[in-house]
């Protein structure tokens, strides 16, 4: 199998989170015998070249974070670009044979239900662009993975070559341990209520002393257009 992957992060590779687990995912797809090719959204000089590539490949992997229920914008910019190129693909082969659209959505949320919006959206998507939806992985508690270097880093980004594996060998993450690789749906009661206790307490204080070092004079919660 050969895939066109798309880095929807709008970060340079440098700083992408999503660039990251790529990483480990393509690694597990050269272990399968897959190959790939990769670009990346936050180029814009690549635009082109993933237009045309979509039009041609049969297996293409999103890979995007998720910021507050919300796809990143400039991944949406580009896609609206896309549609008609696919819609004039298969109305050239006319037949049924629609290139396979997967994705990876990751985000600093632990909890799985909050990517299920996201999750539901992308297969919505992938009918929109005339494509044959092959599953969305969705993992959880990546915030930190650009902070950590080594060892640290391949603690959280390493478990993803699994999921490269099963992607290559698939083309889809169908598979029921791509679904149990998204951790809690949500967390136990007495996990929540300690977390909500340290937002209330330690989490709040860091942000209003963050907020001081920046020259903030109005309290976090203010809401100046409330009125």
């Amino acid at each position: 199998m050969h895939a066109l992957i798309i880095n929807g992060s709008p970060r340079v590779k440098k700083y992408s989170n999503t660039d990251k687990i790529l990483g480990k995912i393509t690694e597990g797809m050269k272990d399968s015998g897959s190959s790939y090719e990769q670009f990346e959204i936050s180029d814009r000089s690549q635009w082109n070249t993933i237009r045309e590539r979509f039009y041609v490949v049969d297996h293409i992997l999103i890979a995007l974070p998720l910021y507050v229920e919300c796809i990143p914008g400039l991944l949406m910019e580009f896609l609206e670009t896309v549609e008609p190129i696919a819609k004039e693909r298969l109305a050239e082969e006319a037949s049924n044979s629609r290139p396979k659209l997967a994705f990876l959505l990751q985000s600093g949320f632990a909890e799985g239900i909050q990517l299920r919006c996201g999750e539901a959206y992308l297969e919505m998507l992938a009918g929109k662009l005339v494509c044959e939806y092959a599953g969305t992985l969705v993992k959880g508690d990546n915030f930190s993975i650009r902070l950590f270097e080594d060892e640290q880093r391949e603690k959280i980004v390493g478990k993803y070559a699994e999921m490269g594996r099963i992607y290559g060998r698939d083309g889809a993450f169908t598979d029921e341990e791509c679904r149990k690789f998204t951790g809690p749906e949500v967390f136990p009661l007495p996990i929540r209520l300690l977390v909500g206790l340290m937002f209330k307490t330690m989490a709040k204080k860091s942000f209003n002393d963050m907020a001081k070092k920046w020259g903030c004079t109005k309290p976090l919660t203010d809401r100046p257009y409330g009125k």
